[in-house]
């Protein structure tokens, strides 16, 4: 029984992980739309766009995610077949998981990930005061070189 509970809060992490990265995607839009000031942020544009770059570098490797094998892992130490079989479990399997080939979630995942990307020219971040000094000072170095 702890397998399977701890293979349904990776289903849940799992979920939540995609989650962001969509939500996120949407909020910035949004939120650009709306000015709201925090979808510039530089640390939230920067996490969200790791994120996506993550799925995109695991597809582009052709390893599987590792939250997934994680909790085929526990699925199989529980007893199961490596699919989830609980109302918890199956639901958030149900979400996040496709029956596709593997290129279709590539070209998927890559295109999400372009579409991210985009947005750092639609909704430009806003830099952190210590980056810009550093940039500020980098220049006024060089122009008295």
């Amino acid at each position: 029984m702890l397998w399977r509970v701890m293979a349904d809060i990776v289903v849940a992490v799992h979920a939540a992980y995609v989650a962001i990265v969509v939500v996120g995607f949407v909020a910035i839009l949004i939120g650009s739309a709306a000015q709201w000031r925090w979808v510039r942020n530089f640390y939230f544009r920067v996490a969200h766009l790791a994120m996506i770059l993550l799925v995109c570098a695991e597809a582009l490797v052709g390893t599987s995610c590792p939250l997934t094998r994680l909790e085929n892992a526990l699925r199989l130490r529980g007893g199961d077949t490596g699919y989830a079989r609980d109302f918890i479990g199956y639901w958030l399997d149900w979400l996040i998981f496709y029956n596709a080939p593997p290129w279709a979630f590539t070209a998927v995942y890559l295109a999400f990930g372009l579409l991210v990307l985009s947005t750092l020219w639609f909704a430009p971040v806003r830099w952190p005061a210590f980056l810009i000094q550093m940039r500020d000072s980098d220049t006024v170095a060089k122009s008295s070189s």
